[in-house]
């Protein structure tokens, strides 16, 4: 790609250097920024529509803001690439999301521009309201916060949380509300709804604001006269209108809709609040993938499309026809066949209908499929409300965003044992999404809560069987992980089977060194079996597919412990409180003295990379389950590598 073709984006390193070019230069700014973004990303995938959707709104915050200096305070971070460019990082952007290179969601650790870190929706508004009070506190009273919260998260809790705080907190705080009417699919929910007719008269708000000036110039406009006027304001604007705003309805000044593709209106917006006291919201329409009509035309889709041709917006997919599935794919094929035959089955998802397939029953049954939104916590209370009352849900969860619903979870699923089926998709290692999206703390998380039952199938029949058997009366709390990806076969159409709950299956036998594994890496750990055997190994070898962390099947550990002379272990989780400490804690309990070997995910957060790379990291690669196997990296740790 040629870097030295964009004129004026060519001069810009940092926002300083943004700030000295004439408003009037912005519109061809914001051109080749999108066309840059697209060039970028046709051959380094990422997430492209959302980020071209904000275009103009990051030109507009970093030309009218002093960052680093005021704070910029990104939600999810789906639409940041404009930003990251525009701070320093457009000669390496093209390492985005690649091992050691540029990081896939804003981070502090990065950039002094990423203020807070980003990858789960709905914390942008709380964070904000953090640094504006801390900002008053510690002698920072020029400093400007602003929070841009979109792609759906105003539909999450912790944002009403953070507005509730923020109507009643000293503050200053901008929330900026990034409306494109989507999240990945396209948004649900009374508040989209209700933010797609909000509207106030520009003219209103700017004579509104000048009165506000005048009386406070003046000493008539303290606090207390502030809130009681905005109060009687309020009342009157909703009698005119016929409409109740319901962020003035909280003492929030509320400014738009307007369009946020403009962007000499947003830089003029933008001017005009930034001094103004008191919590403010400004409302901005935007359109997703605004610029380039494939992403226009095809949001969804072009949210992370891959790679692409960005001259015909064709997409370079590859043929799989003849690759096995993907695990969601089962997921959704599996749930539709047990819905057709079970009519108490319902499907329930956080925002994630297409990324979990749950799409796939929506089609076919659209009245018995919820998207409830980006609200985690809700999905899972929710489900436990229809399963108190006889419907049999399965709740759809990627395994990083379920952390935000231990609490229901426990509470609400597990303390009544009510017969929820919670299915964690991306378990363990994501790959290029990095340290926010890794699902690798789900099973240390769950271990401990009674009444929870916690499978990972090794293969696409096992996932099958285990849906099955979930959904089966008297089975509780049922919690199913599994990551994301293809799995390991193609005749994965099998029979529905019920599996025995807590009862592991033995795949080859052997005396010298015995294996357990726990969901898909047992399919890694068979091909390395395989390999020594083929290499001439004399090792005899055994290797068990556990299937359930809870209960855990102590028969077999008995059996495992009275003929292997070592053991090893296998996950795609945290090695602190996991599936090999289960296993130890179960020996160590019963005396018995079997040298273990633990392979997973040690006490750090992993970066992001390919799955492959970050399993070489980890030590959960075929060179490492090796190893393991043979004892080659068996030798006793020095004192100072105890820990």
């Amino acid at each position: 790609m040629d870097k030295n073709k964009f004129g004026l984006l060519g001069q810009i390193r940092y926002p300083d250097d943004l700030r000295a070019m004439g408003i009037d230069q912005l519109p061809e700014v914001c051109k080749e920024l999108r066309e840059d973004i697209v060039e970028e990303l046709s051959v380094n995938p990422g997430h492209l529509a959302s980020s071209l959707g904000v275009v103009e709104l990051t030109v507009a915050l970093h030309y009218v803001f002093n960052t680093p200096y005021d704070r910029i305070v990104w939600d999810v971070g789906h639409q940041a690439y404009g930003h990251k460019i525009l701070t320093g990082r457009r000669d390496r952007f093209c390492t985005n999301r690649k091992l050691h290179g540029v990081r896939p969601f804003p981070s502090p650790q990065e950039s002094e521009y990423d203020t807070f870190a980003c990858g789960h929706a709905s914390n942008s508004i709380s964070a904000a309201l953090g640094m504006a009070i801390a900002a008053k506190k510690t002698g920072h009273d020029d400093r400007h916060v602003v929070a841009v919260i979109g792609d759906g998260a105003m539909s999450g809790g912790l944002a009403f949380e953070g507005i509730n705080n923020a109507s009643s907190s000293p503050n200053d705080l901008l929330i900026i509300l990034n409306d494109n009417d989507m999240s990945i699919d396209r948004a649900v929910g009374g508040m989209e709804k209700y933010l797609l007719h909000l509207d106030t008269n520009a003219t209103y708000n700017r004579l509104r604001f000048k009165a506000s000036q005048w009386l406070h110039s003046k000493g008539y406009l303290n606090d207390d006269r502030r809130k009681g006027i905005i109060r009687l304001n309020n009342a009157l604007k909703s009698a005119i209108s016929h409409q109740q705003n319901v962020f003035e309805g909280m003492n929030i000044r509320y400014f738009g809709p307007f369009d946020g593709n403009d962007v000499v209106n947003v830089v003029q917006l933008l001017r005009r609040l930034k001094d103004m006291s008191g919590p403010k919201i400004l409302h901005l329409h935007t359109v997703k993938g605004k610029g380039y009509k494939p992403a226009e035309e095809e949001a969804t889709i072009w949210h992370a499309p891959g790679k692409f041709d960005p001259e015909t917006g064709e997409r370079l997919v590859s043929d799989s026809s003849d690759l096995p599935p993907r695990f969601q794919d089962v997921f959704g094929n599996t749930l539709l066949e047990l819905a057709e035959a079970n009519p108490r089955i319902v499907g329930v998802t956080p925002a994630m209908p297409t990324g979990c397939s749950m799409n796939i029953m929506m089609k076919q049954m659209p009245d018995r499929v919820f998207d409830v939104g980006i609200a985690e916590e809700h999905a899972v209370t929710f489900s436990c409300g229809m399963a108190k009352d006889g419907l049999q849900p399965f709740c759809n969860i990627y395994s990083a965003f379920a952390q935000r619903a231990y609490d229901n979870i426990i509470h609400d699923a597990a303390l009544l044992n009510l017969p929820v089926v919670i299915c964690l998709d991306r378990a363990g290692l994501v790959g290029e999404d990095g340290p926010t999206h890794h699902g690798v703390f789900d099973i240390a998380a769950l271990r401990p809560v009674p009444n929870l039952t916690i499978a990972s199938p090794m293969d696409e029949c096992e996932l099958r069987r285990m849906m099955y058997t979930a959904q089966l009366p008297d089975k509780g709390t049922f919690v199913i992980r599994y990551p994301r990806g293809r799995g390991s076969r193609v005749d994965w159409k099998c029979a529905l089977e019920e599996i025995e709950v807590g009862r592991g299956r033995c795949l080859r036998e052997g005396t010298d060194v015995a294996v357990l594994s726990f969901g898909p890496l047992g399919h890694d750990v068979a091909t390395v079996i395989d390999g020594l055997a083929a290499d001439g190994c004399t090792l005899s070898i055994a290797h068990y597919d556990m299937r359930f962390v809870k209960p855990l099947d102590t028969d077999l550990l008995g059996k495992v412990a009275r003929t292997a002379k070592r053991i090893v272990t296998i996950e795609d989780g945290m090695l602190a409180g996991g599936f090999g400490s289960a296993v130890t804690e179960w020996l160590s309990d019963n005396g018995i003295t079997t040298p273990v070997k633990r392979l997973g995910i040690g006490d750090e957060f992993v970066e992001h990379g390919t799955v492959a790379q970050l399993r070489t990291i980890t030590g959960t690669d075929h060179d490492s389950i090796r190893r393991a196997i043979t004892g080659a990296d068996d030798t006793p740790a020095a004192p100072d590598d105890i820990q």
